[in-house]
């Protein structure tokens, strides 16, 4: 069965180094998503980026410091719960959403 729908793209960057509460930021929202009953949330590591800092982070032989990209799609409804409580959790970084036409798939066992 294929449905399309459509939703709101979330995507957080931010780096590799940013913590909340002691915990990755990355691990942080990924777990303020489940609590928050949000339909899921991936997390991406880039190999290399930069941002308004003009900073770049990218993996080194010794420490890194990568980009980080946390994406979400859900109801426009579900991410404005969810940003300021994501805002809160940054110190650093970028916020940005977009409109989506979303297809879920779902095949039958048989």
């Amino acid at each position: 069965m294929r449905t399309t729908n459509k939703a709101k793209l979330l995507r957080l960057h931010f780096s590799e180094h940013d913590h909340y509460n002691g915990k990755p930021l990355y691990e942080a929202i990924v777990a303020k998503c489940k609590e928050l009953r949000i339909a899921g949330a991936t997390v991406f590591r880039g190999l290399e980026g930069y941002g308004e800092s003009a900073e770049i982070h990218r993996h080194r032989l010794v420490g890194s410091d990568q980009p980080i990209v946390v994406t979400v799609v859900d109801t426009e409804e579900n991410l404005q719960r969810l940003i300021p409580v994501v805002e809160g959790m940054m110190d650093t970084g970028m916020i940005a959403t977009s409109d989506v036409d979303y297809i879920r798939i779902q095949k039958s066992a048989g």
